[in-house]
């Protein structure tokens, strides 16, 4: 520590011997600073706050209906790209800034200056955007941030309907490239189904539910054929056991047989009385009225008997042709006949088609294959030309939406205005600044000079820096007129700088003083 400090203090003592230069150094810089910072141009600075409304009332009701594009994102990056060289070559033609640009380098400096000055500050949560700008004169600032906000809102307009029209255009085009899709494939389709027309199936089955369809209706058939000749056959053997001649007896008995119409009366006749009898007695006029009908009727049927009793015996040969099983069951026998013979052309048609199909088998998985490959290709360019045509729909109600009220409000806040004060520089910051650039230099001078041109003080450096032994030292005693002269020398050193601290202040106070006296 105490090494430290012994080092510490040659230097001190090094920087002493040169703290005239110091002092005016400092001087010297102060005196540069404080003209620099003078000669400094003021600069005023215009702004202008915008809001962007993007909550429109239309957007909950055309939910679902209309494209809503992202419009708070839209506004974010328009505002990130705003300051371009074709919007501010636009702006400084809008401002007049060209006015005194004679040549196409002075445009290009002026362009390049005033993208580098223009600002844009947006806070993303409230839509709230600043335009702002500093130039040395006040009036074209303001012309300069009123210009930015005009191409603000006509550049979010301008591209919104742009990118609608552009939107809308692609949509058609895709739209009449996949409708020539279809018109391909349905002619192809049509193509393929006259060239195979004969292969096409109905009732949405596929060529193998076709062929098993005709299978069963063909194993059906033969089954009903089967039970026709079974109950042909059983006709025929129950013919051939039963006389066709009757018997005088037997002959009798189906003549008895042969009036079904009044036996069925009769009997009609008879279920009545049962039922009057148990809920009248015999003597109540319906019992009475039919037992009458019965009886009568019995009369009317043995008068039918008699009549046929006497043709029978006029005409033995008819009579002895009149067994009526004989002739059902004849009657019977025909009708199976005729069925058996519907079924046989039945079965014989199935078996062709199903030995036509089968012979086909080999050629309608190709074919079927093919038209799987139609129907694909068919149903995914339809697929997409309807959501084309739904998305150019949605586009046109998104355009008119746009076209009868503005999805996007821009409200202006604070119009373009320029304050009365300068916001650049800062003199009252810095002021301080140069201060401490002055200090800063009054130390630095000294010690570098101390350290260009080194100088022992006490005979323990010398010795350490030559590595020669040292004898002795010789000390000098100042006299009192030098020392007085010293002493003055140093007052007049406190009092430069003091000066100059002094100076500082008084300027800052005047300064201070002046601004508050503008404001």
């Amino acid at each position: 520590m105490d090494e430290i400090l012994r080092q510490v203090t040659l230097v001190l003592r090094g920087m002493w011997k040169y703290h005239w230069l110091g002092l005016l150094c400092a001087w010297v810089v102060a005196l540069v600073g404080v003209a620099v910072v003078f000669r400094i141009p003021d600069r005023y600075e215009a702004s202008a706050r915008i809001y962007v409304d993007t909550q429109s009332i239309l957007k909950p009701l055309m939910q679902g209906l209309a494209i809503e594009p992202n419009m708070d994102q839209q506004i974010m990056i328009l505002s990130r790209t705003l300051i371009s060289r074709p919007n501010v070559e636009k702006l400084v033609r809008m401002a007049d800034l060209d006015l005194n640009v004679n040549n196409k380098a002075d445009m290009e400096t002026l362009i390049d200056d005033l993208m580098k000055t223009l600002t844009i500050k947006s806070t993303s949560r409230d839509n709230l955007y600043t335009l702002a700008y500093t130039d040395p004169q006040p009036d074209r600032a303001r012309r300069v941030v009123q210009s930015l906000v005009s191409i603000f809102v006509e550049s979010s307009l301008g591209n919104k309907r742009k990118d609608s029209d552009s939107a809308k255009k692609f949509i058609d085009d895709q739209i009449l490239v996949y409708q020539k899709k279809l018109e391909d494939a349905e002619n192809r389709l049509k193509e393929f189904k006259l060239r195979n027309i004969s292969t096409q199936t109905g009732g949405g089955k596929d060529y193998f539910g076709r062929l098993s369809e005709i299978g069963e209706e063909l194993e059906r058939a033969k089954l009903e054929l089967r039970e026709a000749e079974n109950s042909r056959d059983a006709l025929k053997a129950q013919l051939a056991g039963e006389v066709p001649l009757l018997s005088d007896e037997a002959s009798e008995n189906a003549k008895s047989l042969s009036v079904p119409e009044i036996d069925g009366r009769i009997d009609a006749m008879k279920r009545n009385l049962d039922g009057l009898l148990q809920r009248y007695t015999d003597r109540h006029p319906d019992v009475v009225g039919a037992r009458r009908m019965i009886r009568e009727l019995e009369e009317q049927k043995r008068e039918e008997l008699a009549a046929r009793k006497k043709a029978a015996g006029s005409n033995p040969a008819v009579a002895a042709n009149t067994n009526p099983v004989y002739q059902q069951l004849k009657v019977s026998l025909a009708e199976t006949e005729a069925s058996v013979a519907s079924l046989r052309t039945r079965v014989l048609e199935y078996q062709n088609r199903y030995n036509q199909l089968k012979d086909s088998m080999k050629m309608i998985p190709q074919i079927e294959a093919e038209l799987v490959q139609l129907n694909r290709d068919y149903d995914i360019h339809k697929k997409q030309y309807e959501s084309l045509v739904a998305r150019r729909e949605s586009a046109t109600i998104s355009g008119e939406m746009d076209a009868s009220t503005a999805a996007v409000d821009f409200r202006l806040i604070d119009p373009p205005r320029v304050g009365s004060k300068p916001v650049y520089p800062n003199r009252l910051v810095m002021l301080p600044m140069t201060l401490l650039l002055a200090l800063a230099a009054g130390f630095f001078f000294p010690f570098a000079a101390s350290q260009l041109r080194p100088v022992f003080f006490d005979a323990r450096a010398l010795r350490e820096m030559s590595g020669l032994p040292l004898l002795g030292v010789v000390s000098r005693k100042l006299s009192e007129a030098d020392a007085l002269r010293e002493k003055n020398l140093l007052r007049l050193f406190v009092v430069g700088a003091l000066a100059l601290v002094a100076a500082y202040g008084a300027g800052m106070a005047l300064l201070i003083y002046l601004s508050a006296r503008t404001a």
